[in-house]
């Protein structure tokens, strides 16, 4: 379980394929920190630490993560937002998020607005996948509020701090992204589809 809310950045310096899953090593200041087995969300995908040293540790994506996510499209160089694991009886500061990314989106703009920037995001219609405006998207590892949303596509508003603190600052029109809906709405979604059936016509 997380919150959304980045503690470090890890750059990609390895990627070894297995069969059909990915071995990823990742550098970052947090490896000392880690624990083998433990879960961290890697741009909002939860993954597995098999092995570590002080500076870099190595995660495993099976094809199903791959085919779900952007993972498959990290190189070596790049740059991702990692969070660990949240501490049960800590501030919550973002919303619940599990690290389970249900699709990938689209940035179809980013526009700068005197010094925060405003980036719109499309994605493939699911009616079990309900946004609402004000509410909370998972984007990327990233907890924020949603702007503007409809069916198919929604925005939101970045401040400085975020992007220079997390990948934002590197994503550009036509990047896909990793995009996790708010627990609590696809629940809901899934209730009212399931017990009121003229919900969804």
């Amino acid at each position: 379980m997380f919150t959304g809310i980045i503690r470090s950045l890890g750059k990609v310096k390895g990627i070894e394929k297995e069969g059909t899953n990915l071995h990823f090593t990742i550098g970052t200041e947090l490896s000392k920190e880690l624990n083998i087995d433990e879960s961290v969300s890697h741009n909002g995908t939860c993954l597995t630490v098999v092995s570590k040293t002080d500076t870099e540790y190595v995660v495993t994506a099976i094809q199903e993560t791959l085919e779900k996510t952007n993972l498959s499209d990290l190189k070596v160089g790049d740059t991702v937002n990692l969070e660990r694991a949240m501490v049960s009886g800590a501030r919550l500061d973002g919303h619940i998020v599990q690290g389970h990314v249900d699709l990938t989106g689209t940035c179809t703009s980013v526009e700068e607005k005197d010094g925060s920037w405003h980036f719109s995001f499309e994605y493939p219609p699911n009616e079990d996948l309900v946004l609402v405006d004000k509410g909370s998207i998972c984007l990327n590892g990233v907890s924020l509020t949603v702007v503007d949303p409809t069916m198919h596509q929604f925005s939101v508003a970045i401040i400085p701090y975020t992007y220079e603190h997390t990948t934002f600052k590197h994503l550009k029109p036509g990047h896909r992204v990793n995009l996790e809906f708010d627990v609590l709405g696809k629940y809901i979604a899934k209730y009212m589809k399931a017990y009121m059936p003229h919900f969804s016509k």
